[in-house]
């Protein structure tokens, strides 16, 4: 096996290079992981433009498959050549945050493409209590694992009850995981709005029952649960008009660093809200492998690019863009 890779960094905000480089050597207690899918996620986007926390230089990617292909010491659960999906989110397990099974909140937290080399590479090395077994997921379908866990986490935080009637801001891939998501707790009518009407109809084929471009002519006042998925603050702050009294806001998309919204006062009082947000996820990975194994969570239509590591800056313009019929852009490292 060569000593080098290639890998993806962000040097800094702004300036993306694809470069040889060592191939990582796995620690005792670590695998390397030959990637073989590393899909684009809006935090790369956010750490590319420098709204995000993260340390540059950065190889970024946190949503990656791949196979194990060295190991340190004291490895137990794992040969070479098992297939694999990562939970990149990484806690020490010991801090008080850990112990009280908030590790989405880990004192010391480290994360893979975030604050320690990630998956737009061709190797990876991660520690193996981060990494799960996918059996025979083919690696496209396992790359989504861990955006799922981070949709299950944000499901479970809103406690969707049967009959729900759900409306989502956002037709991306997130969104579409969090319908299907949202459908299998029992929801019973979803609205979804999206100004890119191809992925409206994508939606509406997954299950949505209505579906529209903008939020104009959706009853105010309405929805059990309204749920951002943009990370857009304008369109958060829309949210506390489309609740009904005593219902749920869940605030998911991952919004700009600086990025702010005002939100009247007396409306939230008046109408007894509940507004939550949800970051990364909590021991959701198994949970997501099972939905995606089952075939109860279907991935099949929301990759929708196959790129080169030197095609990495070029997808993620074309997310940001939302050019090309542009959803879910996933890396492979050897291609």
């Amino acid at each position: 096996m060569s000593k080098t890779m290639r890998a993806a960094f962000i040097e800094k905000p702004g300036t993306v290079v694809v470069k040889k480089i060592s191939r990582p050597v796995p620690e005792p207690g670590e695998l390397l992981i030959e990637v073989r899918a590393s899909g684009i996620c809006g935090t790369d986007i956010h750490i590319f433009h420098g709204d995000y926390v993260g340390n540059y230089p950065i190889i970024p990617g946190h949503e990656f498959a791949g196979v194990v292909s060295a190991m340190g010491s004291d490895i137990t659960r794992f040969q070479i050549g098992d297939a694999v999906a990562v939970e990149p989110n990484i806690a020490c397990d010991n801090c008080p945050a850990c112990l009280e099974n908030r590790q989405n909140y880990c004192e010391n937290w480290r994360a893979v493409g975030v604050l320690i080399p990630g998956a737009m590479a061709e190797f990876v090395v991660v520690p193996e209590k981060a990494v799960f077994p996918i059996a025979d997921l083919p690696f496209q379908t396992g790359a989504f694992v861990e955006p799922l866990s981070c949709v299950l986490h944000g499901i479970e935080r809103c406690g969707i009850r049967m009959g729900d009637r759900v409306l989502i801001l956002g037709a991306g891939p997130i969104g579409i995981l969090l319908s299907q998501s949202i459908r299998s707790n029992g929801a019973s009518e979803i609205t979804q709005v999206d100004r890119n009407a191809a992925r409206l109809r994508l939606a509406a084929d997954y299950g949505a029952e209505h579906t529209h471009e903008s939020l104009n002519g959706i009853p105010t006042d309405s929805f059990d649960i309204v749920i951002d998925a943009t990370g857009v603050p304008a369109l958060m702050a829309k949210t506390i008009d489309y609740v009904r009294f005593g219902g749920k806001i869940l605030l998911f998309g991952v919004p700009p660093q600086d990025g702010r919204f005002d939100i009247p006062a007396f409306p939230i009082f008046r109408k007894g809200l509940t507004i939550l947000s949800s970051f990364t996820s909590v021991r959701n990975t198994y949970q997501a492998i099972k939905m995606l194994s089952s075939g109860s969570i279907d991935v099949s239509r929301l990759v929708s690019h196959k790129l080169s590591l030197d095609e990495f800056a070029t997808g993620m313009k074309m997310i940001e863009q939302g050019t090309g019929g542009a959803l879910k852009i996933q890396i492979e490292p050897f291609r």
